[in-house]
């Protein structure tokens, strides 16, 4: 368990860090003071992306805070909005949050208009709002508890000001349920008399599920609900309805008019009939609108293996010719020409190759590195040797891919909170691209949650006001160390000395040997990596050495990092 105390005392110089972050040069500099000039590495084949859950993250707008009438149930407060949104995400931005900790993107849960009301959550046990974003009602406009355009806007152009992309998490599997608050604002005639008293006991007992009228919703055309008048889901991965939402029909040819519920009954929407188009068709029209007006760099796609896979290819080729379009028409607000970017959860993959990446994905979450031995040298130098040789065999003859690792995940589970010092080094010294949950870097602790639903313990507020110091210190560095060595992400591997573990990588020019943990005076073997006479860095405690007799030796404070000084 992580000790409280700790918090308390270290609570101060956190908050330190966070408002001194705008002042820190982007660039190391040695104790000589001399820079250490980053590498230039493209996105693409560096990732560091940043998953914020912008509900939990920072409330920058108090105001958003109980749109379309939502509430705090007043108890533990489990599936309630909890007031974080894009403005407190631009806050953080502007004080160099980011940028300190080596982020190249930031991931966000989707932004676009929720399902008003609750749901129940946890075997009835709390309200579940969608909060996270998985719960779709309108996707051609902002939930208003995210914000406005204009905050967007400023959110979305103040990241790639600092050279930091956005990606939206996108969910084409399902729309969100019919929830109380929502059919009683567009389809009240499937509610029965008296539905006003609903509560969390007698919750499905107010909605006329025999109802034919349920035609009126996203209908039959849509989406497989098992309702009146629609489909029932199926039994495969493509086909079945996930937690009983309902699923769209995203592999039917047939076009589909609007819902009647968008066109007629919700006046605010910008959706409209789309001529000869199908279900796939206007999801990948709404959702590249995004990236069309807003210059959204990429997205993360949700459940994507309970979507056909000419889905996800029609989806990348509209958002390379949005995201193009947005450039040619915002020269001054593009971070650069890279095309569109997708990655997606395809829960259990690993690292390894298959039809995803002819599909228009460019990399996959990597479910395999959270349970790996990330504490044990041995083990993992093995793990990153044999994530360096898979990730590598295809570079040349177009089958090269890339994963994206994380420690703790909105789905999964939490790293152990004692641990994240170690287990930081590991993730950001990995092979591959790497994505940060909030709060790992800070060593956020659990929140509440249910026997019924126990991963809501991974969603809890952001702890801005007694972040671990220590654990934010050791990532800043490892990040920016990073950010400026694409040979991490894509270099070759080799260990280089047991006592203590040493490695190194290499890709082209790009040279660095890492020691994920070391303390006290050590020697560390550099040979075949750093020539004898050259200067090294130690970016982790900023001490400069000479390699001599091809090694170099300092005072180490927990890890070493080294690169060349220029």
């Amino acid at each position: 368990m992580v000790n409280p105390l700790r918090f308390t005392c270290l609570g101060l110089l956190a908050t330190l860090l966070a408002a001194c972050a705008t002042t820190l040069p982007t660039a190391s500099v040695s104790s000589q003071g001399k820079p250490v000039t980053p590498t230039v590495s493209s996105f693409v084949d560096n990732p560091i992306i940043y998953f914020a859950m912008t509900d939990r993250f920072y409330n920058g707008n108090p105001a958003n805070d109980q749109s379309y009438g939502r509430e705090k149930d007043g108890k533990q407060e489990i599936g309630t909005f909890h007031g974080g949104d894009l403005a407190g995400l631009t806050d953080k931005l502007k004080t160099g949050y980011f940028k300190q900790l080596g982020v190249n993107a930031i991931w966000i849960t989707a932004p676009y208009e929720q399902i008003h009301g609750w749901v129940q959550g946890g075997n009835a046990e709390f309200k579940h709002y969608a909060y996270h974003g998985y719960y779709a009602l309108d996707y051609t406009r902002l939930d208003q508890n995210m914000g406005t355009p204009e905050e967007l806007r400023d959110f979305v152009d103040s990241a790639h000001a600092q050279g930091i992309r956005v990606l939206f998490d996108i969910v084409m599997n399902h729309p969100g349920y019919a929830d109380i608050q929502t059919l009683s604002e567009y389809l009240p005639e499937l509610l029965w008399k008296g539905w006003e008293n609903y509560t969390i006991k007698n919750y499905h007992n107010q909605i006329d599920y025999n109802n034919y009228d349920f035609g009126k919703w996203w209908g039959g055309a849509w989406v497989r609900a098992g309702l009146p008048g629609y489909p029932e889901g199926g039994g495969d991965d493509l086909t079945r309805q996930l937690a009983y939402l309902p699923d769209f029909r995203t592999e039917s040819t047939e076009p589909v008019k609007l819902p009647f519920f968008l066109k007629e009954r919700k006046k605010d929407t910008a959706a409209a009939d789309l001529p000869d188009t199908t279900v796939r068709g206007y999801l990948v029209k709404w959702l590249t609108d995004w990236v069309r007006d807003y210059g959204i760099d990429g997205f993360r796609c949700d459940t994507a293996k309970h979507v056909e896979l000419p889905a996800w290819l029609e989806l990348k080729k509209a958002g390379t010719a949005a995201l193009a379009d947005w450039k040619a028409r915002n020269p001054a607000k593009k971070i650069d020409d890279a095309p569109f970017w997708m990655v997606g959860e395809v829960f259990p993959h690993g690292v390894e190759r298959d039809a995803y990446f002819d599909n228009g994905f460019d990399s996959l979450l990597n479910f395999d590195f959270q349970d790996q031995k990330l504490e044990d040298s041995a083990a993992l130098d093995q793990l990153y040797a044999d994530y360096a040789d898979r990730l590598t065999a295809g570079r040349g003859n177009g089958k090269s891919f890339d994963v994206l690792s994380y420690l703790s995940s909105h789905d999964t589970k939490l790293y152990p909170r004692d641990r994240l010092i170690d287990a930081g080094s590991a993730l950001l010294l990995a092979p591959g691209g790497v994505q940060i949950f909030y709060g790992d870097e800070t060593a956020r602790p659990a929140g509440p949650a249910t026997s019924g639903d126990p991963q809501q313990a991974t969603r809890s507020d952001m702890n801005w006001s007694n972040a671990d110091a220590v654990v934010l210190a050791h990532w800043q560095k490892l990040g920016q160390f990073r950010i400026r060595h694409v040979a991490l992400a894509r270099g070759a591997h080799q260990k280089l000395g047991d006592a203590p573990y040493t490695f190194s990588r290499v890709w082209g020019a790009d040279r660095v040997v890492a020691v994920p943990k070391a303390s006290g005076a050590v020697t560390i073997p550099v040979a075949g990596v750093f020539k004898d006479g050259e200067m090294l860095r130690d970016a982790y405690s900023g001490i400069d050495v000479k390699v001599a007799a091809g090694v170099v030796s300092l005072v180490a404070q927990g890890t070493v990092l080294l690169e060349v000084m220029n």
